[in-house]
């Protein structure tokens, strides 16, 4: 068995440890999602946590680890007896991005249920966790049907497995602990708002520091034992202190001050719903109970603002996480009341929370950060020069809800909500011989297939006699989840009359609905001589709307390289994932110059992706009085549609128009 690397010997990351701890006191906060950059120790902090966490009494032979003293009474291998049991220390289970439904709830023998009446059920992860923690590394990766599972056992505290009315329920509570790299993609939010705590982390840029994790790090990997040996003492002191603060925590005290401040707090950061309230307060009371105390002070509701809040502010992908430090200690200062201390709390005081700040990210996005490194437009909206033929970037306009987009055709990709395909979810359409394991029965199917042969297999009984040939696995039609190629025109032409601004709006308006929608992106752009790929396809729309929104404008138009730029990336990528079907967006006005018949270069370029069938979209840019038509004639070649800016609201009457002739036709 690995030795895992000692809690204690983690350097920095107070945080991130902080928030690990309180949930081991008390695991009604509600799990930790933790965010950050690759190689910051996430994945080694949770792991530490489990050898802390206290033993757990478990019922003797029981598959779901029932509390002997209080044991589920819904229990499938029950019912259990109220006694003593036996201990075992606790668990950390890990779900893979990949892990399959029935791995994650556990599996009904659909077959032994079918012929014999009896509930044959295989327990998965959820019943594993029970009691202990529930692990997901790339947590913003996870399939949204995992997904799903995962927010109801975590509501419910109960896991459900249904299978053509034959269903086994067991209890399922744990800690969910999450950890995320923000660049590969964002959560949903149903999800997000499921982790009681977030915690940004980040490398330390101290070299001191920095040499000491390199030095603790190569001494464990050289003896794992002897370097755990060192630190045991810390690792017993942490333990204890775990379990005197467990012991304290129903003694806490909540009082109405503090209850105000939780409030105030919440109105003021205009967070959503109740939730926030409710694991500030759990959180507040753990933090007083791990400093040794009975009563709930203002340093703890600060600091328990500073873990519950900053994730539940967000109200698009493109919002940095974050507090503002200083409008809380007004809050808090203004919300004081008699019961509470002094509400500028000592960063070195009880809790061990260093001030429990949010690191800044490197790179805010498009609506924050360091605005030097942007070149902004200049008063009025006009683009500065900076540089020959080139101009600089200008502010996209407001995001709008973009009208849907999708592939037509029926596709076999990844789950998401775009396009029309074949999934494991969604309405039943029809019904297969199953391909390796059957996953989900179409029982009219089955018992079709079985009953001619009922007398033949000497049915005497009211069973019917079902064979493994006889099984049939539902075929089933949801939404897939596209890769959603941009090509954006920021030529010279595209500046002119502040059109760029117009432009940025609506790529911008796609990102969000990309991001909606599960799809992965990628951005192509093309002015002056030739073309980039500004943004390789990946999951993170919000690294795309930041490279977008630093794209300058300026030179001439090649229409042409960009789309064969384009045409490139999708070959790659399919070479990566073929089932992913991909939709290229191109926003231009349709204008073409620069080099030799850059026209029919461009007309040749657009019809290599008819030729493959490849589902395109051109949004007109061009505006005026006098239009050329040039988009719509790229269009044509590219066998797709083209829309205008206009039409790209969902809201738009032109749009609406189009869908009632749609529907008539």
């Amino acid at each position: 068995m690995t030795t895992p690397f000692p809690f204690t010997a983690l350097v920095g990351q107070d945080d991130l440890r902080l928030a690990l701890l309180l949930n081991a006191v008390s695991p009604a906060v509600g799990g930790v999602l933790v965010r950050g950059e690759k190689g910051t120790a996430k994945s080694t902090a949770v792991r530490a946590l489990s050898a802390l966490l206290p033993e757990v009494a478990v019922v003797p032979g029981c598959r779901f680890s029932c509390d002997p003293a209080a044991p589920d009474p819904g229990c499938p291998d029950g019912p259990h007896e109220a006694g003593t049991g036996t201990t075992r220390p606790a668990r950390m289970v890990e779900l893979p991005v990949g892990a399959s439904e029935d791995r994650l709830v556990g599996a009904l023998d659909i077959e032994r249920a079918l012929a014999e009446g009896v509930k044959a059920f295989e327990p998965g992860l959820l019943a594993d966790a029970h009691r202990g923690i529930l692990y997901v590394d790339e947590v913003n990766l996870l399939h949204d049907h995992l997904v799903d599972l995962l927010l109801d056992a975590a509501a419910m505290g109960a896991s459900y497995v249904e299978r053509e009315g034959v269903s086994v329920r067991h209890a399922a509570r744990f800690l969910l602990v999450g950890t995320m790299n923000p660049e590969e993609g964002e959560l949903r939010p149903q999800l997000l708002d499921r982790f009681g705590l977030t915690v940004e982390v980040a490398a330390s840029r101290e070299p001191d520091q920095r040499v000491e994790v390199v030095r603790r790090r190569l001494a464990h990997d050289d003896d794992p034992a002897a370097f755990a040996a060192r630190w045991a003492g810390e690792e017993a002191a942490v333990r204890e202190r775990i379990v005197a603060a467990r012991r304290l925590l129903p003694q806490v005290r909540l009082g109405d001050g503090a209850l105000r401040q939780i409030a105030a707090t919440c109105a003021a950061f205009e967070v959503d719903g109740m939730r926030a309230d409710i694991v500030m307060a759990r959180t507040a009371t753990a933090l007083a109970a791990w400093a040794g105390r009975t009563d709930v002070l203002a340093e703890d509701v600060r600091q328990a603002a500073l873990l519950a809040l900053p994730h539940r502010r967000r109200r698009n992908p493109f919002d940095a996480p974050g507090l503002d430090e200083d409008r809380l200690d007004q809050t808090l200062e203004e919300f004081s009341g008699e019961d509470d201390s002094d509400p500028d709390p000592d960063p070195d005081g009880p809790g061990g929370g260093g001030g429990g700040g949010q690191p800044a990210p490197d790179d805010a996005g498009p609506r924050g950060g360091d605005t030097a490194a942007r070149p902004e437009a200049g008063e009025g909206g006009e683009p500065q020069p900076s540089g020959a033929g080139e101009q600089s970037a200008v502010r996209a306009a407001e995001p709008f809800r973009a009208k849907v987009l999708s592939v037509p055709g029926i596709g076999e990709g990844a789950a998401g909500r775009r396009s029309r395909a074949r999934t494991e979810h969604g309405r039943t359409t029809g019904a297969r011989r199953p391909q390796g394991t059957l996953t989900k029965l179409h029982l009219a199917a089955t018992v079709q297939a079985a009953a001619p042969h009922q007398r033949a297999r000497g049915r005497s009984g009211p069973g019917l006699v079902v064979r493994r040939d006889d099984l049939r696995q539902a075929t089933r039609e949801g939404r897939e989840g596209n890769l959603v190629l941009f090509v954006v025109d920021a030529s010279g032409s595209m500046a002119a009359r502040q059109r760029m601004s117009a432009v940025k709006g609506a790529v911008l308006s796609l990102l969000l609905d990309a991001y909606q929608r599960r799809d992965k992106v990628g951005l192509v752009t093309f002015r002056g001589a030739a073309a980039e790929v500004a943004l390789p396809p990946t999951s993170s729309v919000d690294a795309a709307a930041a490279r977008l929104e630093s794209l300058p404008t300026g030179g001439r138009t090649p229409l042409a390289a960009g789309l064969l730029k384009a045409h490139d990336v999708l070959r790659v990528e399919r070479l990566r994932d073929a089932a992913r079907r991909p939709l290229v967006v191109v926003v231009t006005d349709g204008r073409a110059t620069g080099g030799p018949e850059p026209v029919a270069l461009a007309g040749r370029a657009a019809r290599l992706f008819a030729a493959e069938g490849v589902a395109s979209v051109v949004v007109d840019c061009e505006s005026g009085p006098v239009r050329l038509g040039l988009a719509g004639q790229l269009a044509a070649e590219l066998g797709g549609t083209a829309v205008t800016l206009d039409e790209l609201r969902a809201d738009s009457i032109a749009g609406l128009v189009k869908d009632v002739t749609r529907r008539a036709a």
